[in-house]
């Protein structure tokens, strides 16, 4: 069974917008598109006196979102199979229950109701903090979100634990058939040749040639299982979340790996995704390996 793109939808134009983009990423993929919308109301209803036949006023607003969410999909792409799910649970819970049985979730940047301060919605963080299967959060500007850039955006992380990142962004990049960045950033410590800055270069060039053959070793697997895929490589000296969010306004998504420990159940965010998630020009993949 293949396995669906589930979109969380409760009406707010950043939802709508995710709505578009994941039907875009479901027919790259060809995978079935399931909107999920979650609500409380069901579970209190029993609590409250009956008023009447009439259907509780959140049921039927429920229902709307879903039914307008899924009427949008189908005018972008009727080809895209689109199914609906309206559950009684709290958002953030009900999307990383779906991440269970979903080839990725998608949300929106902001929620109904999140103040218009936020850059990304408690929803969207804390899904993108907890779930084991890979996290699109739709945000970003024009350009980025209809893909006009032709180009993939990955943070090269350690091999040992950013493996699930570098595949997924493999096969991103094969489905849109466009060019992957793969960049790894690297820092010199600076009290390394501090007293004599002619000495300072050596250790430069170790931090750069180590950045670089580490990026080789993260890569080497997927080039092979991948030839088609145009690969360009980057090694960067500076801070890896400023150097991602400035290269990120020319890229239609930017993957980022993401450490799960096994048994830990609080957020597992690191700061470099914190920071995409926040401040990126385009929509932002956070790809969890499990540790």
């Amino acid at each position: 069974m293949t396995l669906p793109l589930v979109v969380g939808v409760d009406g707010s134009d950043a939802s709508l917008l995710a709505v578009d983009w994941a039907v875009d990423e479901a027919a790259r993929r060809d995978v079935p598109l399931l909107l999920v919308y979650a609500s409380l109301w069901e579970r209190y209803e029993g609590a409250l006196p009956s008023t009447g036949r009439k259907r509780p006023s959140e049921h039927v607003l429920a229902e709307h979102i879903v039914a307008s969410a899924a009427e949008r999909a189908e005018r972008r792409d009727a080809e895209v199979k689109v199914s609906t799910d309206i559950v009684s649970a709290d958002a953030a819970d009900a999307l990383l229950r779906a991440g269970n049985n979903a080839f990725a979730l998608v949300t929106g940047a902001r929620g109904r109701g999140e103040l218009q301060g936020l850059l990304l919605g408690s929803v969207g963080l804390a899904v993108a903090a907890r779930a084991h299967c890979p996290v699109i959060v739709v945000r970003g500007d024009r350009a980025g979100l209809a893909g006009e850039h032709e180009r993939i955006l990955l943070g090269a992380g350690d091999p040992a634990t950013g493996g699930e990142a570098v595949r997924f962004a493999f096969h991103e990049a094969e489905a849109r058939g466009c060019t992957l960045d793969a960049v790894r950033a690297w820092r010199c410590p600076a009290h390394e040749g501090a007293d004599d800055p002619a000495l300072a270069e050596e250790p430069t060039r170790q931090h750069e040639k180590h950045a670089s053959a580490q990026l080789d070793e993260l890569l080497r697997d997927a080039m092979a299982e991948h030839p088609d895929v145009r690969v360009r490589r980057t090694t960067v000296e500076g801070p890896a979340r400023r150097i991602l969010v400035d290269r990120s306004a020319a890229a239609d998504l930017v993957i980022i790996g993401a450490r799960r420990r096994q048994g830990h159940f609080g957020l597992q965010l690191g700061r470099v995704s914190h920071v995409l998630l926040h401040h990126a020009h385009c929509p932002v993949a956070v790809v969890p390996q499990l540790v």
